[in-house]
């Protein structure tokens, strides 16, 4: 084989009836071996089956990296499709009780961008993009009149409520792809308190994973800059300082922490298509846009 690849037969022709040299020859790669005198016509059909071989070797070759770049494009596809079911079931969930259905993607958007913040691997990155909006996936399962009420629930009602983080589980468990498990995960432990009081089972500090904390802040921090069937938004302002005051309480410090440094360096418009608060309010409460 060449430097570059290629598949070079090769015939040695030589007068030399050493044995070892001719095992030495072989075992360097040649493929054929003739000894003085030879006839010609041997060594012309020697020379055409080596040229066979090689035929057949680069048919095969041609055809082994057909196979591969048909494999890694059905792969990609298989992808894409993975993805966009997962973001259309997020969509069902939200459109019961957000009127945009937005909030499940700009929840990714933001625990990407803490993830990152937070260096985490590339690879986790993406796959927390992709599973942080199916965090309310088991809200599908919650009653209308409870979903969308638009006062406080009472304390039965609320235990119902709770349960849309083992629904949600439930419908993602099983799976043997990462990014289904953690949309799972995510789904059962982002209402979880670093303190120890969330739910669902009651994990506190680092037991809670990571995926789930940091969905907690991004969820937390949507939900209180958009409306509400039974409050109106907060201002970005008013909302991350709710945030800071929950730091160590209801939210992990360090993910805590990276939240509000990327809030800080991303352009208010930027942060305006992600909460629907106009960008001059933004400015005008000190959110001034920093280079990200």
């Amino acid at each position: 084989r060449t430097p570059s690849g290629v598949y070079l037969p090769v015939l040695v022709l030589t007068g030399d009836l050493d044995p070892e040299v001719k095992e030495r020859t072989l075992r360097l790669g040649a493929r054929d071996f003739l000894t003085k005198p030879f006839e010609t016509t041997e060594v012309l059909l020697r020379i055409k089956n080596l040229l066979e071989t090689r035929r057949l070797h680069s048919e095969l070759r041609d055809y082994s990296e057909t196979l591969e770049s048909r494999v890694r494009e059905r792969t990609r596809e298989l992808a894409h499709a993975q993805v966009e079911i997962l973001h259309r079931l997020a969509l069902a969930a939200e459109y019961r009780d957000d009127d945009t259905g937005q909030h499940a993607e700009r929840v990714g958007v933001l625990s990407a961008l803490v993830a990152r913040t937070l260096d985490l691997p590339t690879d986790e990155v993406r796959v927390l993009r992709r599973a942080a909006p199916l965090h309310d996936l088991g809200k599908i399962g919650i009653p209308d009149a409870i979903l969308m009420k638009p006062g406080p629930l009472t304390p039965a009602e609320y235990e119902i409520m709770k349960t849309h983080t083992e629904i949600g589980a439930k419908i993602l468990s099983g799976s043997r792809y990462p990014l289904l498990e953690t949309a799972r995960t995510i789904a059962l432990t982002h209402h979880e308190k670093w303190d120890g009081s969330g739910y669902t089972p009651g994990m506190a500090g680092d037991e809670i994973p990571r995926a789930g904390r940091i969905v907690s802040v991004a969820d937390a921090f949507d939900s209180l800059t958009h409306r509400r069937p039974y409050r109106p938004p907060s201002s970005v302002p008013e909302s991350l300082e709710e945030i800071r005051s929950c730091r160590g309480e209801q939210f992990d410090p360090e993910v805590v922490d990276a939240f509000l440094e990327v809030a800080e360096r991303v352009d208010p418009e930027a942060l305006n298509r992600l909460t629907g608060v106009p960008a001059t309010l933004l400015a005008k409460r000190g959110l001034e846009a920093r280079a990200s």
